[in-house]
């Protein structure tokens, strides 16, 4: 998995891409996920939030790259004021074809 940087400002854009390999015999789809967990939270929020997905079909043997980008505005709560807000801290970035975690990569990012 790469991301497009490990720090971002709440008004930047969080780019991730992986690769995806067909190591099958026949031609598929698969639907790459993107999740986020914020780790230090004020309040509860889900462990996986789905932010983004895509499709893609690939030939046998063929491989290719999936990049999803999302504002980091879309990794806003609402707090306790009940306001809706990006707070800095830590997140997980997770990719991959399920909300399983065998199924994800996972790394982190920073928002200051």
């Amino acid at each position: 998995m790469k991301v497009s940087s490990r720090k971002l400002k709440a008004t930047d854009d969080l780019s991730v891409s992986v690769d995806v390999y067909n190591v099958g015999n026949y031609e598929g789809t698969e639907i790459v996920q993107l999740y986020i967990n914020d780790i230090f939270i004020s309040v509860t929020t889900p462990i996986k939030e789905l932010k983004g997905f895509k499709r893609i079909t690939l030939k046998p043997g063929e491989k290719n790259a999936v990049k999803i980008t999302i504002p980091a505005s879309s990794l806003s709560l609402v707090n306790r004021q009940c306001k809706s807000v990006v707070e800095p801290g830590e997140f997980e970035i997770m990719m991959g074809s399920s909300s399983r975690d065998k199924d994800l990569i996972k790394t982190t990012i920073e928002i200051v």
